[in-house]
């Protein structure tokens, strides 16, 4: 009979076991190891910003008490980052087309991991609010430098499943900042949750300096299946490297909807690179894309509701079900792993109605995504039954966060590559903007209501946006193949130019 030492090799053995099998169909999935480093650290980055903003969320008790603050308050907290980081993503969107993407992204990890330390030092709430608004300056890097870097790094089939998975980030530190944060807190106070953030975005920043190269521009860096290292010269823009505006004619979805004949607008085929253009010539551009305009505006209303439901999660959860804390925190994973599911499956499930003829399914499948979302959140504010609530709202968050890699990966798809950072910082803007009005707005109608069921009547009123959003996202369904066909056109006129 084995003793406790014969257990314990038995146990070490079983998770070691387990843990390769988890990383080889990781490595199977992502197609190769390279693949999969890449895509981790791109989710590693949306993950820092999403963590830090959860992290406020988890602690409001504690910093209701400490500064005597309401809902209102704790709102802007939330709301600062956001509107400051919608002022600087336009600017910083054109550092992301112009200079080399990994010393943006770097320098932003060290102002960010500055700013969150800071934070856990603040003796007062100005000087709180004052921090989160650097924390916004420095965390617009972050979208626009992954779109663009998620489009050099992989084809255009592949980018709504590769765009799940990075995507998957954001979810992760929102884990990260709702339990962890939440836990240290309670161990060793506020404060300590800010460092802890701050210890781990320096890490973050470590490997990105270390693993992750400069691709060239264009796509001719794509990433092979099964390649193993970052360092080749097919992911480094050298000087003896081909055009950055080169038309890689392995792209099949330009190549279907050329196929099947699809026109391009005319008006809008560019005939010379975009990248020295000013922010405003890009935003008079991008705006006259009917794709672009429809899928920026409803990825930002869903955002909108996303952030207020973020700022108030714990304190509904707690108070609407009757929860401890504890249990809340634990709850809040499993809600998180349908938003998980959500963000992975939906880039598969684009893919394959493609595949089958649905040269629309990269708005159509958001579109469906963010109604059933409405619908299904609907029935989890009404009851109070913990286990029927938790339920609809894990099929919720699934579905909201279903809608975005599916828009993401098709906001690449029709605008060149040199105005992929801009046209991502015009979509993070406007969500910057309503995810700074979000969580103010959500505390002040729910203070406005009063009583025990403010909080119920305000994420019920607040679903309307997400119901506004699935209204622009289906109609987009029509423009999408005559605006994927523009700029198929506009990256063979600059090429032959």
């Amino acid at each position: 009979m084995d003793g406790p030492g014969g257990l314990m090799t038995t146990l070490g053995s079983a998770v070691q076991g387990t843990g390769r099998q988890v990383g080889a169909r990781a490595v199977e999935w992502a197609g190769g190891r390279a693949r999969l480093e890449v895509v981790l650290l791109l989710a590693a980055i949306l993950g820092l910003d999403s963590a830090e903003k959860s992290a406020v969320s988890a602690v409001a008790g504690q910093l209701k008490q400490v500064f005597g603050l309401d809902n209102t308050d704790i709102g802007i907290l939330v709301a600062a980052s956001s509107l400051v980081g919608a002022l600087f993503t336009l600017p910083i969107g054109t550092l992301v087309d112009r200079l080399n993407r990994k010393i943006v992204v770097l320098a932003a990890i060290a102002l960010w991991t500055a700013a969150v330390v800071v934070s856990g030092m603040a003796s007062s709430f100005t000087m709180l609010l004052m921090t989160r608004m650097l924390l916004g300056a420095v965390t617009a890097a972050a979208a626009p430098t992954v779109a663009s870097l998620v489009g050099d790094f992989f084809p255009p089939e592949e980018r709504a499943r590769i765009y799940g998975a990075v995507l998957g980030g954001e979810l992760v530190g929102i884990g990260i900042g709702f339990s962890l944060s939440g836990e240290i807190s309670m161990l060793l106070g506020w404060r300590w949750s800010f460092y802890v953030l701050g210890a781990l975005s320096a890490a973050i920043g470590l490997l990105i300096w270390r693993l992750l190269p400069e691709p060239a521009r264009g796509g001719q860096g794509y990433i092979r299946v099964g390649q193993e290292e970052l360092t080749s010269e097919s992911q480094e823009a050298t000087e003896d490297a081909p055009s950055p505006h080169i038309v890689n004619e392995a792209d099949e979805i330009r190549g279907r909807i050329r196929s099947a004949g699809v026109r391009p607008r005319r008006e809008l085929i560019l005939r010379e690179t975009p990248a020295p253009w000013t922010i405003w010539q890009t935003l008079r551009y991008l705006l006259r894309i009917p794709t672009y305009r429809l899928i920026v505006i409803a990825s930002a209303l869903a955002y909108f509701f996303f952030a207020g439901v973020r700022a108030f999660a714990m304190i509904f959860v707690a108070s609407h079900y009757g929860l401890s804390r504890g249990t809340a925190s634990a709850l809040v994973f499993v809600v998180g792993g349908g938003a998980l599911v959500g963000v992975i499956a939906s880039g598969r499930i684009s893919s394959w109605l493609f595949a089958r003829g649905w040269l629309d399914a990269r708005v159509i499948v958001p579109g469906v995504a963010l109604l059933l979302a409405a619908v299904l959140t609907t029935p989890a504010i009404l009851t109070h039954n913990a286990i029927l609530g938790f339920a609809f709202l894990t099929f919720a968050s699934c579905f909201l966060a279903a809608a975005n890699p599916p828009m993401d990966a098709a906001r690449l798809d029709i605008v060149h590559a040199r105005l992929w950072g801009r046209a991502e910082a015009g979509r993070m803007a406007l969500r910057g903007l309503l995810e700074g009005i979000a969580p103010i707005l959500f505390g002040w109608v729910s203070g406005l209501i009063g009583g025990s069921r403010g909080l119920d009547w305000t994420f019920l009123i607040m679903l309307a946006p997400v119901v506004v959003a699935s209204a622009l996202a289906i109609p987009a369904r029509r423009s999408y193949p005559t605006d994927v066909a523009t700029a198929d056109a506009s990256a063979r006129a600059i090429a032959a130019a």
